[in-house]
């Protein structure tokens, strides 16, 4: 299993973008590097430009092509993958796991978040769960993300997310 680690400034940018759009799916990337046994994300952007749904969100290319040169001219970081939320839906509960969809967009040598958000019903404190995730609450909604890769096949693999930084709010 793969780890990951998320530096705090992208930890507040996944939960911060997910909460904005809530009820709709938000997307971004994730600018950092890749090593052999690992990845470190240091910064994460939501697209502006998405076209967002309940169960669904789609890249804009003309807009994707307007960033590629900036990001570009920075040497050190480079895209490492995307992120995505799924979102509570009526009494659907969003869920961390990749669709169909999400594993066929999936390319070897990223990492793919995925932030379930849901309606929160009580406080849960921060933590690195057993399942290689991440969860806690912060004010309306709880959040659980997960981190996925592609290693030599086509089947999605879990990478365990180490995250310094979730407080306890």
């Amino acid at each position: 299993m793969k780890r990951v680690y998320l530096s705090e400034t992208a930890f507040m940018d996944l939960l911060l973008g997910s909460a904005e759009v809530y009820k709709k799916e938000c997307l971004g990337y994730l600018l950092g590097y890749s090593l052999d046994d690992r990845f470190i994300v240091e910064h994460a952007f939501s697209l502006q430009s998405a076209k967002r749904r309940h169960r669904a969100v789609d890249m804009l290319k003309t807009n994707h092509n307007k960033i590629t040169p900036i990001l570009d001219k920075f040497r050190r970081l480079q895209i490492v993958g995307d992120f995505h939320s799924h979102t509570q839906y009526g009494e659907f509960k969003g869920r961390p796991v990749p669709s169909r969809e999400d594993i066929l967009s999936m390319k070897p040598d990223n990492i793919y978040f995925i932030i379930a958000i849901n309606n929160n019903s009580k406080t849960m404190n921060w933590g690195e769960n057993r399942d290689g995730t991440i969860s806690g609450s912060i004010g309306n909604y709880f959040f659980k993300l997960s981190a996925y890769y592609l290693n030599g096949s086509e089947d999605p693999r879990k990478a365990r997310i180490h995250c310094p930084f979730p407080p306890a709010f």
